[in-house]
């Protein structure tokens, strides 16, 4: 072989290589994060069988909890992050410091996110003109669900770490063990029928409570018995010096505002389908539902793809970071593209998952293949934010997520939804348009950096 022909190999090499890495380590996360969502789905589909009107109570009593949720989520991603980094520049020592900061974050904002719903929930509820009985039914689901939130935040923390050094299988395992405890505890709740006085969405939020208490107790418990706790620093006092904790909360940062201003975006969605009425809100909730568990995929993608630009950045690999993002990219798109020839074939069935109510099913199976058309670039941008921050470049992601998401597609969906016919599809529609956006602002940034030489590592 001819020195040309080696060096012409060896990108493909590394490209088959970093395929192989990516795929072994988003398979286990990607099950990880759809068994975030199967919880859900589980609640739902049971809920939502039992009544359509305790399906509407669920639906819009998650939203605010949503919000909370999924933007503390964002706000511990540095631990992702930094963890990933360390491993990249051999510092594998330093990594339980960013747990244990991982930890207190997760109680501190626990605590706070508990406080702010209990107070300000409910008025939220009444002040969106919701119909006052769909209002009293969604507040009481949503008190319940509150109090999942600290437990799930530690689980979260524990996933996050163990990912960022290639071990998602027990995380996978603890999520999926955990929906298992709560389909069952739904079944037995949700139908009223435990003798306890809790029936429909208000017993669906106790189920995924003990759920996820169990969840985050299980990975607490495997990380503190890995053989190499000691060694990766987990019961010492953090090692890696302010600078890397400031960095872990500042990508924490734009991840959460992120996350906040994308998931607040879409709660508002659900209380503009409320606003059509309550069969909307259910049918919306499930278009909703179906997405986020799709989403869960592209979701396990950007963590995994996230993880190698980290390791590659903090090994101020160049190559590696371009590679890892392509990577996941492309691995998105494929993923993406089967999904949406499944979904947009099976409407029907996956509507009767949810529901067997004629008027609701026939919301659903056109609403959802519509749908289709924003869960590739949706997918996309989640890729193209994570891989941006995981190589430094954290606040434009969010800028381009206010931009997409809170600028573009909540008053497009006001305006298609209630001043034309479309109704519920214009709601789609306009997750359509601003998902397109969002995704071709992430990708081109990712893609316009991929030209330059990485910048300084902020956390030495």
């Amino acid at each position: 072989m001819t020195s040309e022909s080696v060096i012409e190999a060896s990108p493909r090499a590394s490209t088959r290589s970093g395929l192989a890495e990516l795929l072994k380590l988003a398979w286990p996360v990607v099950l990880a994060r759809v068994g975030i969502m199967t919880m859900g789905f589980t609640d739902a589909a049971v809920v939502g069988h039992q009544s359509a009107t305790q399906l509407g109570y669920h639906s819009i009593g998650w939203a605010p909890t949503s919000i909370m949720l999924t933007t503390v989520l964002g706000l511990l991603m540095g631990v992702q992050v930094m963890t990933a980094r360390h491993v990249g520049e051999g510092r594998m020592e330093a990594a339980g410091g960013v747990l244990r900061r991982g930890l207190v974050y997760a109680l501190i904002l626990g605590a706070a996110s508990i406080a702010i719903l209990v107070v300000l929930g409910a008025p939220l509820m009444r002040s969106v003109g919701l119909p006052s009985d769909l209002t009293d039914g969604a507040t009481r689901a949503m008190m319940v669900f509150v109090w999942s939130m600290p437990a799930y935040f530690l689980a979260t923390v524990c996933i996050y770490f163990l990912e960022a050094l290639k071990k998602p299988i027990p995380g996978m395992i603890a999520m999926w063990a955990a929906n298992v405890l709560n389909l069952a505890l739904d079944l037995w709740l949700v139908p009223g029928h435990s003798g306890f006085p809790v029936v429909g969405a208000v017993a669906a939020g106790w189920a995924t409570f003990f759920s996820r208490l169990f969840l985050a107790v299980s990975l607490l418990a495997f990380i503190v018995l890995m053989p190499q706790a000691k060694a990766l620093g987990i019961f010492k006092r953090p090692i890696d010096g302010p600078d890397a904790a400031r960095e872990q909360l500042r990508v924490g940062y734009g991840s959460g505002a992120s996350q906040f201003l994308e998931i607040g975006a879409f709660a508002t969605m659900t209380f503009i389908a409320g606003q059509l009425g309550g069969l909307q809100a259910a049918a919306w909730a499930t278009i909703l539902n179906v997405a986020a568990m799709i989403f869960m995929g592209p979701l396990g993608l950007s963590s995994a793809t996230a993880v190698l630009v980290g390791r590659a950045f903090g090994a101020r690999d160049h190559d590696g970071v371009t590679r890892a993002g392509f990577l996941g990219f492309a691995v998105t798109t494929v993923l993406l593209a089967i999904i949406c020839v499944i979904v947009g074939f099976g409407a029907n069935a996956v509507a009767r998952i949810y529901t067997l109510d004629p008027t609701l099913l026939g919301m659903i199976a056109p609403a959802l293949v519509l749908s289709c058309a924003f869960y590739i670039p949706d997918g996309l941008q989640v890729v193209g934010a994570q891989a941006l921050r995981a190589r430094g470049d954290v606040w434009l992601p969010t800028f381009f997520h206010l931009a997409s998401y809170a600028v573009i597609m909540v008053p497009l969906a006001y305006v298609l939804a209630h001043d034309t016919s479309l109704g519920l599809q214009g709601i789609v529609w306009s997750v359509i348009l601003a998902s397109f956006i969002s995704g071709a602002l992430q990708v081109g940034r990712f893609a316009w950096l991929a030209k330059r030489p990485l910048t300084p590592n902020p956390a030495p």
